[in-house]
């Protein structure tokens, strides 16, 4: 008889303020340039907009979804290439060339029925200073500006683009107790 899967155990761990400080989230707001992306934005000879993005970033924000955590996008800049990586995530809450950030989130906040106390968010420059500010829970890439590392409760060890995105949901999905079940799932581990 082959031996059955045991469940997974989780290499990750996080401070337990940290998780406690995140527990109740259920909407996480990102930025993109410099937090989904690397920061830098490269043009083609036809004037097209370039980026990369990480597949681990990615994935972090559809787990979030499977865990009950909305992933929004909220960015001053707006790219068919953004928009075409947003879709395949399926993020459902996005909003494009925004200036007033907190405005943007706190319409979505309503229309998702949540609150700030409910809200996490991650940003690596000053026009995220506001919704960081205001958020139960606040993050910054490594590579963040050092007045948006000094305001946030976790500055992520990896940088923006290079998976720093990823560490933000995966610490979002240890504090709502999902992360070791959504392991599980994904190496194939049926439910106990």
């Amino acid at each position: 008889m082959a031996p059955q899967p045991q469940g997974a155990r989780p290499v990750l761990n996080f401070d337990p303020e940290l998780l406690l400080a995140a527990q109740d989230v259920r909407v996480a707001f990102f930025d993109v340039d410099g937090v989904l992306t690397d920061g830098g934005i490269y043009f083609t000879d036809a004037g097209e907009t370039l980026k990369r993005f990480s597949v681990l970033d990615g994935y972090g924000l559809q787990m979030l979804r499977k865990a009950d955590i909305e992933p929004v996008v909220v960015t001053g800049r707006d790219s068919a290439p953004l928009r075409a990586r947003l879709q395949a995530l399926g993020v459902r809450h996005a909003r494009y060339g925004v200036m007033d950030k907190i405005a943007a989130s706190t319409e979505i906040l309503a229309a998702l029925g949540l609150d700030w106390a409910q809200a996490a968010a991650i940003g690596d420059d000053w026009p995220d200073l506001p919704v960081l500010r205001r958020v139960a829970f606040a993050a910054a890439p490594a590579n963040a500006h050092p007045e948006v590392a000094a305001t946030v409760r976790h500055v992520t060890r990896l940088r923006g683009g290079e998976g720093a995105a990823r560490e933000f949901c995966d610490l979002l999905l240890c504090a709502c107790g999902r992360y070791a079940g959504l392991l599980d799932a994904a190496i194939g581990v049926p439910d106990a």
